[in-house]
Order: C-alpha cells, then structure tokens, then sequence
C-alpha cells in the first residue's frame, strides 16, 4: 500500500481593515487638564496639540505590536487631521521612524469634507511620503429617525463613506493629487451601487455637480481602493467589476459583530473567482496599496 499526500493551497491573507488599541490607557482628563475624550462631546473640542499627544501614544504602541510580530502585523497610523501642519509632522513620524507605509483618517473632519482645501498639505505630503490613506466611516447622525434599529451603522455608514468618495471626486482631489493611493472601507459604502446615479447627476446638472472639477465621475473607478467588506456575494461581484479587480482588498472590521469573522470567508466562497483573483483580493492588491514586498511576510 503506497502512502500518499495530497498538497493544500494556503494563500497569504493580508486584512486591510481591523482595529487596535492599546492595552493601557492613560487618564487622559488628567493627562490634559479637561473632559471629552473617548466619547464624543460635540460641545467640547480637543485642542490640537492635545490630539497630536495622543495621536502619538497610539501610534508609539501600535509600533511595538509590529516591532514584536513584524511577519504578522503592518501599521497604519492616526494623526491630528484638525490641525494640519501637525498631521503632516505625525505622517513623517510615522512613515520615516515607526515604519509605517500608510494612516487612516476619517470620512470628514469636523466641518471639513474631504476636499477642503485645508486638507491639502496632508494629501502633498501623503504623495510625496508615498503613505496611503485608509478612510473609514464616523461621526454618522444617531439621533431623530436614525435613533432606532442601529441604522447609524446599517444606513449612516455606507453613507458616509460615499459622501467621502464623492467629496474627492467632485472636489477634484484625484486631479489635483493623481499619486495618492486611497482606500475606502466597507466597500465604498453605497457608492459602487449608485455611480450611475451620481454620474447621470453630473451630466444633467452640472451647475450644481461639476461646480469645482468638471471631469466625469466614473473616469475615477480604478483611481482608489476599497476593502471588501460587503457581506454579500452578489455585492462583492458587483463591487469587483465597478471598482476593479486591482483595486479590492480583504477587509474585515476585527473584532467588530459586523465584520467578517473569518477573514476571506466571502471572498474564497465564490466559485468564479480563479485562483489568480482570490489572491489579489486576499493579499495582493493590499501589498500593492501598502507598497510592501510578499517576502516581508514569508
């Protein structure tokens, strides 16, 4: 009797989208002499360089855990976006001393949407750092009509990430910064499933679309990334062939109940995607994005 093996196909899996915090935490009323952090208190606003601090002691420790794991974890950084000539000196910090290839921000900033002006100098300098953002969804509306049925997260979410791509696209963002490499989480929220909605919009009322860049919408798919978190087969396809095949990443939303438990489960599901796909949505395109080698994890 000849004993046989048969070979697994285990695939690198890079997630793009998860979560961390340090293990400790610092007083931080104490540490800064007033309330309103963690929670949110839209009367009370954290002054700047309070912000940059503790940009700085999350940043420090996300550090170590890819100092103590580096063939498990990749950092992406959190910066002071209020305050941008400090976000750009937290950006060089994290690129050139802790390491990291990109930061997340967040879908706006206070009044600011994504093509404020103000934030330029982030956008120049993420260019020049090669550093890549990660936008992620917040600060959606909780109360009124969307004070019941977690629709904050359900409905707000999506939402906010597709304010998020349009303010970039019709602000002319891409235009203006063609290098930066930007991935949108959740999918692009609903605006894979709306472009047709938005370019028809474009073209029929230009006066109040084409007000800051006058190039069509839909010139943009395959100009930024999304993760893949869409919970839906039929949606992931559709995500696939609107934003490219290059341009989706594994992302899962660890340790959150509404992300994806076990990473690639979705992905790996679907019996059209070939080999070659489901590696380029599990890890490739995130080394792309990430603009890190294979070998670094092998």
């Amino acid at each position: 009797m000849k004993n046989t093996c048969r070979s697994r196909l285990i695939r690198m899996k890079i997630d793009i989208h998860n979560h961390i915090l340090p293990k400790e935490w610092p007083n931080l009323k104490e540490r800064y002499g007033y309330d309103g952090f963690i929670q949110l208190h839209h009367h009370c606003k954290a002054k700047p360089h309070d912000t940059l601090d503790l940009c700085g002691i999350l940043n420090d420790d996300l550090a170590k855990t890819v100092a103590l794991h580096p063939r498990r974890f990749v950092g992406l950084g959190t910066l002071p976006m209020q305050a941008p000539d400090l976000a750009v000196l937290e950006m060089k910090r994290c690129v050139r001393q802790l390491g990291f290839p990109g930061v997340q921000i967040g879908s706006h900033i206070n009044t600011w949407d994504l093509n404020a002006p103000e934030l330029y100098p982030i956008y120049a300098a993420a260019e020049e750092l090669s550093c890549s953002l990660f936008v992620h969804p917040w600060d959606m509306q909780i109360d009124g009509r969307m004070a019941k049925y977690w629709l904050p997260w359900l409905v707000g979410m999506p939402s906010e990430t597709t304010m998020a791509i349009c303010s970039m696209i019709f602000g002319g963002v891409f235009e203006r910064f063609p290098k930066l490499k930007v991935c949108f989480a959740h999918g692009g929220g609903s605006f894979p499933f709306t472009i047709g909605r938005i370019e028809h919009g474009f073209q029929v009322r230009p006066d109040l679309c084409a007000v800051d860049n006058k190039v069509n919408p839909r010139k943009y798919l395959g100009s930024f990334y999304t993760d893949s978190l869409v919970h839906d087969p039929i949606a992931l396809k559709l995500l696939i062939d609107v934003i490219g095949k290059d341009k989706v990443m594994l992302g899962t939303d660890y340790p959150f109940p509404l992300g994806e438990l076990q990473p690639g489960t979705l992905i790996e599901s679907i019996k059209e995607f070939d080999g070659g796909l489901k590696d380029k949505l599990l890890a490739g395109n995130a080394l792309d994005f990430l603009g890190i080698k294979r070998e670094q994890f092998q």
